[in-house]
């Protein structure tokens, strides 16, 4: 795999040791279980995976190269890098400014955004109205655009389901950046909602029966597409932000399965749900797998650390 230009104080001495001994040990990752280091007494445990994924070195990495490119340039982020608080401060000690927060909150009005800046596109990318409006400024952002991989698979996926004529399920945080990108990208090729758990699942799954236009808009305001009616949803897929909960996804994706298995009967179930492989990042199952299995190793503590806002 590509290895990234990233500064040095993101990295760890140690813990680069520790993960590259299990990757030699461990290369095809079969292995989850963690790697316990004792200081003589004291016993940390790490999981097996954890910390920066291919797409976000490759956004740090970016960001860097536009400071290093573009000296005096003012050079801007959509929104933060990642939901990483250490990451993002050192990118805006470094001169980076921020045009909206997480939650998509203007913090720099459009209006002085000029076809001279720099705009770096985050690793959860954008929307398309967003891309349009800095297009229309004259804004380069083929450059330094850092969305994902695996998030512009999801959307492709998307784009895919569309072309088919399913409606768009994205199992999602409503206000995370990926999540508002995605639903954006998705909604340009076929009706779209969003839910965030099971339980907005069977709240959806509800309007299949009972096809409740009025009380659909209410129970998902802000959060479907223009023109999403409650008949789109006798052609179903589901696609997910690449970080939530995989055997969630996989619940709710099972679920309106069954759903549609029981309301339209087996021998149309091709008609009515689109059987989607999951949509997560590699780097998001292999964390999960590994937090799965560190949890059956006993301890006095368990220490998360990341930004509060992360998922």
């Amino acid at each position: 795999m590509k290895s990234f230009d990233i500064p040095t104080f993101y990295r760890s001495g140690l813990i680069s040791k520790v993960k590259n001994k299990r990757k030699l040990e461990d290369p095809r990752k079969t292995d989850f279980t963690p790697t316990t280091l004792d200081f003589n007494g004291l016993e940390i445990i790490l999981a097996r995976h954890f910390g920066f994924c291919f797409g976000v070195e490759n956004a740090i990495e970016r960001a860097y190269k536009a400071l290093a490119d573009h000296p005096n340039k003012r050079i801007y982020l959509i929104s933060q890098m990642i939901h990483n608080p250490a990451v993002n401060k050192d990118l805006v000690d470094n001169g980076i400014n921020f045009i909206m927060d997480t939650a998509g909150k203007q913090l720099i009005p459009w209006e002085k955004i000029t076809s001279e800046d720099v705009v770096l596109i985050p690793a959860f990318g954008t929307t398309i109205e967003i891309e349009n409006l800095l297009k229309s400024k004259g804004v380069n952002l083929e450059t330094y655009d850092t969305t994902c991989p695996f998030v512009e698979r999801v959307w492709k996926k998307s784009n895919k389901l569309g072309k088919d004529n399913f409606t768009i399920i994205v199992h999602g945080k409503p206000i995370h950046e990926e999540t508002r990108a995605t639903f954006s990208h998705a909604s340009e090729s076929a009706p779209t909602i969003v839910i965030k758990n099971m339980d907005e699942a069977h709240t959806l799954a509800s309007f299949i029966e009972n096809a409740n236009q009025t009380e659909l808009e209410k129970a998902f305001e802000g959060r479907f597409s223009a023109g999403f009616k409650v008949d789109d949803l006798k052609r179903v897929g589901v696609v997910n932000q690449t970080t939530m909960l995989a055997s969630e996804t996989q619940a709710i994706s099972d679920f309106f399965k069954q759903t549609m298995l029981n309301t339209f009967e087996e021998e149309n179930i091709k008609d009515h749900f689109a059987d989607t492989r999951d949509t997560l990042c590699y780097a998001t199952n292999d964390n999960q797998n590994a937090t799965f299995e560190l949890l059956k190793t006993q301890a006095d503590i368990a220490l998360v650390v990341g930004g509060y806002n992360s998922s």
